[in-house]
């Protein structure tokens, strides 16, 4: 579990990744899984180097949005059999304690990152890539799709990364628990059906799709985009009177930008606005 020593460094657009591709346009950085010959797989080095990408994600006012995808027709097969299963077999109780909480971290990263994340879903989708996906804001899928929370087949609990506390948020109690209890896949008309997926789209427009749609909203209101994040996940715990009150303490943050201002000044003008995150 030794850590490669690669910093990120800002601004992202000249980053240079070890462990996924990275590109950013238009104020949308796509990251991509990159290891196609084997669908994807995750291990303790990218585990690491992702969380600290989207950890820096809030340093950079460039990046407005976030894709996820991966390459070769598959978004991720979860985490390598060889390369971290086969590990984790022979450590005590401290290091694997170590481990889980280190995949964690990259699900609080990728909650805690201001940018909204939208996951581009093909193919397989199984175990941390599930995961990846769920943490993610959005996720579109392309037909044939087929995600699963493997944990069960190698004789886990669902319990793992948040899955008992986001997915049930996502698609329901019961729906969430056939799919912690048994491991099986979810094809992606079940995906779509349940909320799990926005919208099911060909293989070849999955990606492009959900760039268009990081790019619609990085030309957004980025300050009010942040503060949307930000109180769809603290809301999961407050009651309605302090969601309400929450609310209006954010949306009075969000009327003193200049943002608000040009939405105003564009609407009297009848044209569009253009929006600067400031």
């Amino acid at each position: 579990m030794s850590r490669p020593a690669n910093p990120v460094t800002i601004p992202l657009a000249d980053y240079s990744p070890q462990h996924f591709v990275l590109a950013v346009v238009d104020g949308v950085a796509t990251v991509t899984l990159n290891r196609p010959e084997r669908k994807n797989p995750l291990t303790f080095e990218s585990y690491r180097e992702l969380t600290d990408f989207f950890r820096a994600c809030a340093f950079d006012d460039e990046v407005k949005s976030i894709v996820v995808t991966g390459a070769g027709g598959n978004f991720s097969s979860g985490g390598d059999v060889f390369e971290i299963i086969g590990p984790l077999v022979k450590m005590d109780t401290k290091g694997l304690t170590a481990f889980t909480r280190m995949t964690g971290d990259l699900v609080k990263a990728m909650r805690a990152c201001p940018q909204p994340i939208i996951a581009a879903v093909e193919g397989i989708c199984a175990g941390a890539g599930a995961i990846v996906a769920m943490a993610s804001d959005m996720r579109l899928a392309a037909s044939g799709t087929k995600v699963a929370f493997l944990f069960n087949k190698v004789g886990l609990a669902g319990c793992d990364m948040g899955a008992c506390a986001i997915l049930p948020r996502i698609i329901g109690q019961s729906r969430a628990s056939e799919l912690l209890y048994t491991g099986r896949f979810m094809t992606a008309e079940e995906g779509e059906r349940w909320g799990f997926f926005s919208r099911i789209v060909t293989p070849e427009q999955v990606l492009p799709q959900a760039q268009v749609l990081a790019k619609q909203i990085a030309e957004g209101p980025t300050f009010a985009n942040t503060m949307t994040k930000r109180m769809l996940a603290m809301e999961w715990a407050m009651s309605v009177e302090e969601a309400i009150e929450a609310e209006a303490v954010a949306q009075a943050l969000c009327m003193t930008t200049a943002d608000f201002e040009r939405a105003f000044e564009a609407f009297v003008n009848k044209v569009k606005p253009v929006f600067r995150g400031d």
